[in-house]
């Protein structure tokens, strides 16, 4: 394969990237690259590309490349080529290898003996030096280059391998103070793009929630003891970080680790995981098929609340994160409605005392399915760099940072307040790790870590009775102004949110339902909306012609509101934000000077067919269009509205349109005969990419697909 060139033009934050951090940067397309001829963790990968390709020299990257393939070509060794790995190393008496060593201590022999994962030697003597500079080699093995010896020994039960040297594939050191000078260097919207791209994302299609909701993924290796848990569809690259990013994780299958595994053995007293380890991540970890060990999950509930385990009459303590990822397959609306988010979980976790010690739920639902655009052609961190400098974090606190602006109310209760503080603090170390920000940017953060352990806390209250509700509220010392903190799903679904499904707590038998509150399988009575919620928006019950009528609560009479859509939340659709609206209305217009590009004509063609599907039989709708152009699109873009106006013209829905030229032209609007305006900041813009394809549900069914946050204003005009 010829080697790769650079793209033709570097970005202004590329330039910025390798300017600030020369040497410590990789393009990241050619790890992308690289990993489709070795299964290799990326790290691996990284760091041989930062010893040979940290640059954004065209030849010194191609000559790099040259050279990591000869490397990997040469040392790295395939399952498939072991046996001619081995000859190699036979004939010529050394061989240096590239591959993973787990090593086990002999206890008759008294020494220790390696097992390399592809090469297949196992049992094969090594240094107790090597033990004591490496003792991650005893807990799940490192990667490693290696220099393999072959020499028959006079003993014939001795092993003819021998290995005369170790080297981690990790970086050396980091120097933090230089590291801190240069991150000083960039925005906090540059700073996130950073990360962002040294994830192996491309920024751009993320928003700015979109990005904290993964940037959330690294705190567990810059904060000690943090729990995580995170739910969501399959896709959506959940356990991408925690296999790749860092030689400090560990990625292990949900029903395959032990309480000897995990914690201490009290046969041999040989510590498990956490004492090695600075993540634990339990992949594929809900389904109710998988068998749980009960005192496993006892054991992890002390732990994770005390950060201690016991060995016999022996407390230990250990520093390891944990992460527990897993997929569902419900709606978050059928979720709320009928049961609650830890459903999909085993049943043994199902358990109020062990869900409460998660500091925070990230809703892996808002994240966009991995796709080809996502993954970034530009530069960011050898992972291994900033694998490093989040390790170093780890040895700082900064859950009191928000204190000199903002106080907690005193009802939230202190395990509530530990959860998200660490949650702020593991954030502030990610995107601030100075520790100084804005007022504004803490506010932003502490909002965030609040959402999150608020998802945890809400969701408990509908698996256990004995726990009680209580407001997640902020107070601003300097203006007195409090601020309630709620999930988008609180927002979104105001009906569902304040259900209390029956639900027993551990061990306990069914409570009765409190009068007037929902119960499992039945429908669901609304709740009084909390502060925050939108009580005037319309439920999901009412956002289809589809629905069952029966369990539609009853028309309200349409009001003026401020509706906040939030941002990278699902379930909305033109019908549910303007449908009631614009009924009986025979005339509608439509201010917006973005309908230009192809996907902004396509969201037209959709909001023009939900104006037919309300349009009684018999009647007509006009919808008229002012929208705005540039030089560059006016040409295909008067083609598409012509062939829109064409195609609507023997509807319910007869269409026209024209183009302001103004350069004052933005605001966008929706304006109807019968006298309301719908002002809204995105114009009919609302959704965010997805692949458009027949196949794909996002296509057919706007509530499928992801939004962009946006706030829409609906006023009464004469």
């Amino acid at each position: 394969m010829a080697p790769s060139s650079p793209p033709a033009a570097h970005s202004p934050l590329d330039q910025k990237i390798l300017e600030h951090f020369s040497g410590l940067v990789v393009r990241k397309d050619l790890t992308t690259e690289l990993k489709q001829n070795a299964v290799v963790p990326t790290y691996v990968l990284e760091y041989l590309l930062g010893q040979h390709c940290a640059t954004d020299d065209p030849t010194v990257i191609s000559e790099g490349l040259e050279s990591v393939r000869r490397i990997l070509a040469k040392h790295y060794v395939h399952r498939n080529q072991a046996e001619l790995v081995k000859s190699t190393i036979k004939e010529r008496g050394t061989h240096k290898v590239i591959d993973k060593l787990t090593v086990e201590l002999n206890d008759k022999g008294g020494f220790y003996e390696v097992e390399f994962t592809n090469l297949g030697l196992k049992k094969v003597p090594i240094d107790v030096d090597f033990i004591k500079r490496y003792p991650k080699l005893l807990v799940g093995g490192i990667w490693a280059i290696t220099d393999v010896e072959y020499e028959l020994p006079t003993d014939p039960k001795a092993s003819p391998w021998q290995i005369s040297s170790v080297k981690p594939i990790q970086v050396a050191g980091v120097n933090h103070e230089e590291f801190l000078e240069a991150r000083a260097q960039f925005s906090t919207d540059e700073w996130m793009d950073v990360l962002m791209q040294s994830v192996g994302f491309n920024p751009e299609p993320f928003t700015r929630r979109g990005k904290l909701l993964t940037l959330i993924r690294l705190i567990p290796f810059c904060e000690r003891n943090y729990n995580l848990l995170e739910l969501g569809p399959k896709g959506t690259g959940k356990s991408h970080v925690y296999a790749e990013f860092s030689p400090h994780g560990m990625l292990i299958s949900g029903s395959e680790v032990t309480a000897p595994k995990l914690f201490v053995s009290n046969a041999n007293g040989k510590i498990g995981l956490v004492g090695y380890w600075d993540c634990i991540c339990f992949d594929e970890f809900a389904g109710k098929d998988k068998r749980v060990d009960k005192t496993l999950v006892d054991i992890m509930k002390n732990y994770m609340a005390n950060r201690t385990f016991s060995r016999g009459i022996e407390q230990l303590s250990a520093e390891a994160s944990m992460v527990f990822m897993g997929n569902t397959q419900k709606s978050v609306a059928y979720m709320l409605k009928h049961s609650h988010f830890y459903e999909p979980l085993p049943d043994k976790y199902i358990d109020s005392a062990f869900i409460d010690r998660i500091h925070a739920f990230n809703p892996g639902w808002e994240v966009a399915p991995v796709r080809h655009e996502l993954f970034c052609t530009g530069y960011g961190f050898v992972v291994d760099y900033i694998a490093e400098v989040l390790k170093h974090l780890r040895t700082e606190d900064y859950t009191g940072l928000y204190k000199p602006f903002f106080e907690i109310s005193s009802e939230v209760s202190t395990r509530d307040q530990t959860g998200f503080e660490k949650t702020f603090s593991g954030l502030m170390k990610i995107i601030h790790p100075d520790g100084k920000a804005s007022k504004e940017e803490i506010a932003e953060l502490l909002e965030f870590a609040m959402e999150c352990r608020r998802r945890v806390r809400e969701q408990i209250l509908r698996i256990d009775t004995t726990f009680k509700p209580h407001d997640f509220i902020y107070r601003d010392l300097e203006t007195g102004c409090a601020v309630t903190v709620l999930t988008p799903e609180e927002q979104q679904y105001p009906a569902f949110a304040g259900l209390r499904p029956i639900a027993s707590p551990a061990g306990g038998d069914a409570p009765e339902p409190n009068p007037g509150e929902g119960s499992q399988g039945s429908a669901p009575t609304p709740s009084t909306p909390k502060p925050g919620a939108d009580p005037s928006l319309p439920s999901p019950a009412a956002s289809g012609p589809a629905d069952d009528a029966s369990e539609q609560p009853d028309p309200s009479p349409l009001k003026e509101h401020h509706l906040v859509v939030p941002e990278n939340s699902k379930g909305w659709s033109y019908r549910r934000l303007f449908g009631d609206y614009l009924r009986g209305a025979s005339g509608i217009i439509i201010r917006d000077p973005y309908i230009r590009a192809f996907h902004q004509i396509r969201n037209l063609v959709e909001f023009l067919r939900m104006v037919n599907e309300i349009t009684p039989v018999g009647d007509e709708v006009t919808v008229h269009l002012i929208t705005g152009s540039d030089q560059e699109s006016m040409e295909k873009q008067i083609e598409n509205l012509a062939q829109v106006q064409e195609s609507f013209a023997g509807t319910s829905t007869p269409f026209s349109w024209e183009i302001d030229a103004s350069p004052n032209f933005h605001a966008r609007s929706i304006t109807t005969n019968t006298g309301w305006k719908i002002t809204l900041d995105r114009g009919l813009d609302l959704f965010q990419w997805f692949e458009f394809s027949p196949f794909n549900a996002a296509a057919v069914v706007q509530e499928a697909r992801l939004v962009k946050g946006c706030e829409i204003n609906y006023v009464a005009i004469d």
